[in-house]
């Protein structure tokens, strides 16, 4: 099938589009290379596509309709829609711009698709969605009532917004919740990106709190397994009857902030420098992913633990220039 992906040019898209690509898909990638970190780590995401004829690149903007247009134009069979203003922390910083990008962005990529016949959309959506109410393992049937950052509430308005265009005009919708990405090309102001090269550099770390909160971190070929996985599904199962899905795409354990910092450090060889910092507001105390629905539905299974996914990151680190 034909896949427009938004966000192709960054961390996870990038991955997606060369699995799309590898399996005979093809793929038109619509990306406007914000500047929140440089645009040569973007091109160099790209550079094993551009040379393929199954990837077309579009530089443009969410919100542009004309940007859309263009994108539109190749007629995509389907939707997967990665790009956003990401983290927890910037949104606390600037939220309007935050509903902007990641709320009317998505509202009118969600317009463009439905003027243009394209009845599949998969949305990435975060863990972040679950909130002060939220008890882990997290639940698809939580009603997330209390997000705790902007960046949250921008996802989880997402994810409402996409409910309303599947009741109101028949769109076939899967909302991917995903928890803590991390793989190679992984966003530099990211915890295991940034800590890795700090470390590597030994320069010292902030940690927030006393290092007891924890996540589901979750290794990129897991993640591209689902998504590929929701994007079948929706083709197989969305002509008959177009339908609303939430899954929560996780690796189903819990690591501590202390602990991930061991595994770094002993991955990279080399002891991390610790400055304690005071716990931040917006912060989730720990996450994890009940992938129970998501397995019975589309074969999910997380294969790659914590420590191998942290010893392939740090080998990615070291072969590889910021």
């Amino acid at each position: 099938m034909r896949v427009l992906v938004t966000g192709a040019a960054g961390f996870i898209g990038s991955h997606l589009s060369e699995r799309l690509v590898a399996r005979g898909d093809e793929v038109v990638g619509l990306d406007n290379f914000d500047a929140f970190y440089p645009r040569a780590v973007k091109d160099r995401n790209l550079a094993a596509l551009l040379g393929s004829p199954r990837f077309t690149l579009i530089e443009g903007d969410l919100r542009a309709p004309d940007d859309l247009a263009r994108a539109f134009a190749h007629r995509p069979d389907a939707v997967v829609h990665l790009a956003a203003l990401a983290g927890v922390r910037p949104s606390l910083a600037d939220p309007a711009r935050y509903a902007d990008v990641n709320v009317v962005g998505t509202v009118r990529l969600t317009e463009a698709a439905r003027a243009h016949g394209v009845h599949r959309f998969v949305f990435a959506s975060s863990s972040s969605v679950y909130g002060l109410d939220s008890e882990p393992p997290f639940k698809e049937s939580d009603p997330c009532l209390r997000p705790l950052s902007p960046y949250a509430s921008t996802k989880r308005a997402g994810e409402l917004g996409l409910y309303t265009a599947h009741h109101l005009y028949g769109l076939d919708v899967t909302c991917l919740r995903f928890f803590t990405v991390y793989g190679p090309r992984q966003r530099p102001d990211l915890a295991i990106h940034k800590f890795a090269r700090l470390i590597l550099a030994g320069r010292p770390i902030e940690l927030f709190g006393d290092g007891s909160t924890s996540r589901d971190y979750t290794w990129i070929d897991d993640i591209l397994d689902g998504v590929v996985a929701a994007l079948d599904e929706a083709g197989e199962k969305g002509r008959a009857a177009p339908a609303f899905r939430v899954y929560n795409l996780g690796g189903s354990r819990t690591t501590t902030l202390l602990r991930l910092v061991e595994l770094l450090s002993d991955a990279l060889g080399k002891k991390a420098v610790v400055e304690w910092k005071p716990e931040q507001p917006g912060d989730m105390k720990r996450t994890l992913a009940d992938v129970s629905l998501v397995g019975r539905a589309l074969g999910y299974a997380p294969r790659v633990s914590i420590e191998d996914g942290i010893a392939r990151f740090a080998a990615w680190v070291k072969a590889t220039k910021t």
